[in-house]
C-alpha cells in the first residue's frame, strides 16, 4: 500500500461517510441511547456512516481489522487496523451544533501511524501521520502546526464537558482551569484539530475510549503537539487524556494532574 494509494483511500471512507451523514444533520432524528441510567445518544446516522466505511475497507483491504464505535471489533490483531467513529460529539450533532466530526485511523502492528478528522457540514479535513499534519477546507490547504504557548497563565484550555467528568477528576480539572487563562467547553475531536492548528493550547478530557483519541494521535503529532494519559502514559487506548501544544503548558499542567 503506497502512500499515494493510501491518502487516496481515506479521502474515500471521509466522502462516503460524509455523504451518508450530512442528509440526517439538522433534521427531525430518532435519537437512541446506548447508556441506561446516563445519555449516551446515537442516530441512524452513526450506523450507516459506519456501515458505508466498513464495506469500502472490507472491499479494498480484506485483509485489514476493523473497530469501530458502533459495530465493535473485527480482525483486531491484524497488522493494520482501520479504527472508527463515525460521529465523534453525537450530542453536538443531535442538537445541530456543527462541533463534531468523523474520526478515521489507521494503527499498524498497534501503533497509530494514520488519522483524520471530516467535518463534512464546513467541509473540513485535518489529517496527519506522526510527522506532519496538514488542514485542507473552505480557506484552502496548509501545514498544521501548534503555537508556542510558555505557561498555563498564557493557556487556552478545552474540554468538551467537566460534568462528563467523575467527582475526583472534576476536582482535579477545575485545578488546572483556575490556572489558565481562558477555559472554554464543547468542541469534541474539533478542539483537538484547533490545538493542532495552534488556535488553543490545551485540551483535557476524561472517560475517553479508543476510537474517540487514536485517529486524532497523528494529527496532533503530525503539528508539533503532545499527547498523552494524565499519567504521562500512551493515549491511544483512552481514559484520561491531555493534549497540548507546548511541551511546557503539558508538563505544567501534568504536574497539576497529579493532584
Amino acid at each position: 500500500m503506497t502512500a499515494i494509494d493510501f491518502t487516496a483511500f481515506v479521502d474515500q471512507l471521509a466522502t462516503a461517510s460524509g455523504d451518508t451523514i450530512l442528509p440526517f444533520f439538522r433534521t427531525a432524528l430518532t435519537v437512541e441511547n446506548k447508556k441506561p441510567g446516563d445519555f449516551d445518544p446515537v442516530t441512524i446516522a452513526d450506523r450507516a456512516a459506519e456501515d458505508a466505511m466498513r464495506a469500502l475497507i472490507r472491499r479494498n483491504f480484506p485483509s485489514h481489522g476493523i473497530v469501530g464505535e458502533e459495530y465493535g471489533e473485527e480482525r483486531a490483531d491484524a497488522e493494520y487496523v482501520w479504527v472508527l467513529d463515525p460521529i465523534d460529539g453525537t450530542k453536538s450533532f443531535i442538537a445541530g451544533m456543527p462541533a463534531w466530526g468523523t474520526l478515521i485511523g489507521l494503527t499498524r502492528f498497534g501503533e497509530p501511524v494514520f488519522g483524520m478528522m471530516h467535518q463534512p457540514f464546513t467541509r473540513e479535513r485535518f489529517s496527519g501521520d506522526g510527522q506532519a499534519a496538514h488542514y485542507r477546507g473552505p480557506a484552502g490547504k496548509r501545514s498544521l502546526h501548534v503555537r508556542a504557548c510558555a505557561s498555563l497563565k498564557e493557556a487556552v484550555l478545552y474540554t468538551t464537558s467537566p460534568r462528563l467528568m467523575n467527582k475526583a477528576d472534576r476536582a482535579t480539572f477545575e485545578r488546572v482551569e483556575e490556572a489558565v487563562r481562558l477555559s472554554r467547553y464543547g468542541g469534541d475531536c474539533y478542539a483537538y484539530c484547533m490545538l493542532a492548528a495552534g488556535q488553543i493550547d490545551l485540551v483535557i478530557e476524561t472517560e475517553l475510549k479508543s476510537h474517540d483519541v487514536l485517529p486524532l494521535i497523528p494529527i496532533i503529532n503530525g503539528a508539533g503537539g503532545i499527547i498523552t494519559s494524565w499519567e504521562n502514559g500512551p493515549a491511544f487506548g483512552g481514559g484520561r487524556i491531555v493534549a497540548a501544544g507546548d511541551k511546557r503548558v503539558h508538563k505544567a499542567a501534568l504536574e497539576m494532574l497529579k493532584g
